[in-house]
């Protein structure tokens, strides 16, 4: 472990190592520890995750981005050619499951390293002195 505070450590990009699921200060150590469940520290440099906390951010912009247009698409073909259940447990289900369960752990990977890179914090009231 490099928990040498006078190590300079590379500036990594947070889209790079964020979809990697990698350390947003080494780039090396994994974040996840199961699918979104985030890690304690880095294995490889100790960074403290402590930070990290991407909320429903991932979800939202599932939801956005994934959801929306599969459950259109579902509805369209319901629409447009009334198919028996079992087409859409066919096509509809897995179009779903396939746009919304993938992206949700690269992107909290993409969120947790721009807090890092970023360095985001809970915003506080700051009251000037008259």
């Amino acid at each position: 472990m490099c928990a040498d505070k006078k190590h300079e450590w590379p500036h990594l990009s947070p889209l790079s190592v964020g979809i990697r699921g990698r350390c947003p200060r080494c780039g090396k150590g994994k974040i996840f520890e199961g699918f979104l469940k985030i890690k304690k520290n880095c294995p490889t440099c100790g960074l403290d995750f402590s930070f990290a906390d991407p909320a429903d951010g991932p979800a939202f912009f599932v939801m956005c981005f994934g959801c929306i247009p599969a459950a259109a698409l579902a509805c369209w073909l319901e629409v447009k050619f009334v198919p028996p259940f079992w087409v859409h447990l066919v096509v509809s289900l897995p179009f779903i499951l396939l746009t919304c369960i993938p992206p949700l752990r690269p992107l909290k990977g993409w969120l947790v390293a721009s807090q890092y890179y970023h360095k985001a914090e809970e915003g506080r009231l700051v009251f000037a002195d008259t």
